[in-house]
């Protein structure tokens, strides 16, 4: 089934986008009010290395997103996607993956497969908790899950190894002492969360990898941060990486 919007465009707009894809790799289509995805390119499952259907209003992904076996970047921000499919996990060559502004509360179970996932944006959905799959993801290096509704970060979060999570604007009020043994966590943001001082474990300060923390809008002010123990260790990372970058 062709969507409305598509038709409007005329077949042969589509097919102008298909024959580009098929030479680019990159199909792109976005803010055409689409509600499905658009079946015609399942006939460029082999050429496909990027799909962005971004701003339009589709309710779910069907089955075949897991043929396209050479996609490197799936795009789909600002959708009305409530859940996704396990086929998805298929997708052995995904490196980024951006959901961003639709209504998912959960990831497929089998989501640990995406082996090669370096970037994963899921903010402004509706997770309740850091999903777990995403501690089998070692090459995992940025996870953006601003805006949604995560509540505490669990145990499990000590196996993650993004170098950057973003937790901003969440309602957190508790974290796990394990987010400290993040191998490779360096960047953690918690800004604009329900945490209280004493709900924030002393050791992300002083025993971690961790050399930006952002903690900004929580229910403690700055300057009583820099009264913990473990701040001036804290400092002495923070300082160092800013070098590195100066």
């Amino acid at each position: 089934m062709l969507d409305r919007e598509l038709l409007r465009m005329g077949n042969s707009a589509l097919k102008a986008h298909l024959e580009t894809a098929q030479k680019t790799g990159v199909f792109q289509l976005t803010g055409k009010g689409l509600t499905e995805f658009p079946e015609d390119l399942q006939k460029l499952t082999s050429n496909l290395r990027t799909i962005d259907l971004s701003n339009n209003k589709i309710e779910f992904l069907p089955p075949l997103i897991g043929k396209f076996s050479f996609l490197k970047s799936l795009v789909l921000n600002n959708n009305k996607l409530t859940a996704l499919p396990e086929e998805l996990c298929k997708l052995k060559k995904l490196e980024t993956l951006h959901l961003n502004g639709n209504h998912l509360r959960q990831l497929p179970a089998a989501f640990g497969q995406l082996s090669a996932l370096k970037t994963l944006s899921l903010s402004g959905n509706q997770l309740r908790t850091v999903p777990t799959q995403l501690c089998g993801l070692r090459h995992l290096d940025v996870v953006d899950l601003s805006k949604n509704q995560i509540q505490n970060v669990p145990d499990t979060v000590g196996e993650l190894q993004a170098i950057e999570l973003n937790l901003n604007q969440n309602q957190i009020s508790q974290i796990s002492v394990q987010i400290s043994h993040c191998p490779r966590l360096k960047v953690l943001r918690l800004e604009e969360n329900c945490l209280e001082l004493s709900m924030l474990p002393q050791s992300i300060l002083s025993d971690s990898q961790i050399s930006l923390l952002a903690v900004e809008g929580n229910l403690f002010e700055i300057k009583k941060l820099r009264e913990l123990e473990g701040y001036d260790k804290y400092m002495e990372r923070f300082t160092a990486t800013k070098k590195k970058f100066a």
